[in-house]
């Protein structure tokens, strides 16, 4: 009797120690699976600009100067008249106006930010040399309340997505020479409905493509590539998706811009966005890659060593 007891709690042992064995392997493959896909993430996001700007491109390819832009300006038009006249009052001002000066306020905010940040971190340091630091903090505490919690390079980051893409919808305007609607003869304008290509080589005076102030509320989407709000990454796109149409949509009302001018500033400014953002948190991207790795081959270590004491 005792030694089928025996013999029965060695082959619980094991059935044990081998079910233990293949738990262990498989929770291992699931994590290394795991490192492998989100290092496949952070290299991924390093030619996400690049994507980004061939969607761009076939945007204005397959849409610009297209009978869908046509149809949906026609919408807003209707017996030689627009949907809405230029200028009208509080139209201009809820969806021109305050959207610049808010935007513009911002750019003012993350400079005077970055300033403070920049000369807090010069005397925290300076401090610290002293044996100082807790006095510095107390100096600044005042002013910590009305700060972006953001690091400094985020903050720049920002500052020149704001900047660069304005600016670069504002230069291409210029070299495409693509008209407005309420110019074009087709709703009783004098310019004839030319292609992309067309107006480049005619020069015409006409500067509409890309949408310029649909393009200032797009600038914000470099929210989305902050490292410090990954989490809200998607609330971020949608809201500002939300906010760039919301003003491209005012001057689509009024014939200064077809659908496909607005979608191409939405495309180019997240391409610029995303671009700026490799380049900026490029480190981060890697360190958050290494550091995947290493933790997969401590767990991998730790599993076998588990699994070996097990045999």
């Amino acid at each position: 009797m005792a030694s089928i007891r025996l013999t029965a709690k060695r082959v619980a042992s094991t059935i044990l120690n081998n079910k233990t064995k293949v738990v262990l392997k498989s929770i291992n493959i699931a994590y290394m699976l795991t490192g492998v896909v989100m290092t496949s993430e952070n290299n991924a996001m390093t030619w996400d600009w690049l994507k980004l700007l061939c969607v761009t491109i076939m945007a204005t390819l397959i849409f610009e100067h297209s009978q869908l832009d046509v149809r949906i300006s026609e919408l807003f038009y209707n017996n030689g008249h627009w949907l809405l006249e230029k200028g009208a009052q509080p139209y201009a001002f809820i969806f021109y106006d305050l959207p610049k000066a808010l935007l513009i306020l911002l750019a003012i905010y993350l400079i005077a930010v970055l300033i403070i940040k920049y000369r807090q971190s010069r005397l925290n340091a300076n401090a610290l040399n002293c044996h100082k630091l807790n006095h510095s903090k107390l100096n600044h505490s005042k002013l910590d309340k009305f700060l972006l919690p953001l690091p400094m390079r985020e903050i720049g980051y920002l500052l020149i997505i704001l900047a660069i893409v304005p600016a670069t919808i504002a230069t291409l305007k210029g070299v495409t020479h693509v008209s407005c609607p309420n110019d074009l003869v087709i709703f009783n304008g004098d310019l004839p409905y030319l292609n992309l290509w067309q107006n480049i080589v005619a020069a015409t005076p006409a500067r509409c493509f890309p949408a310029a102030h649909a393009s200032a509320g797009f600038s914000l989407y470099g929210l989305a590539f902050l490292p410090t709000l990954r989490k809200y990454r998607y609330q971020i796109v949608i809201s500002i998706t939300v906010l760039g149409w919301t003003m491209g949509l005012y001057k689509m009302l009024f014939g200064d811009h077809f659908f496909s001018h607005t979608l191409v500033s939405m495309l180019l400014s997240l391409t610029i966005a995303c671009a700026l953002a490799a380049l900026f948190f490029k480190q981060l991207i890697k360190n958050k890659a290494h550091s995947t790795n290493d933790d997969k081959r401590h767990t991998g270590l730790s599993l076998s060593s588990i699994e070996h004491s097990n045999t």
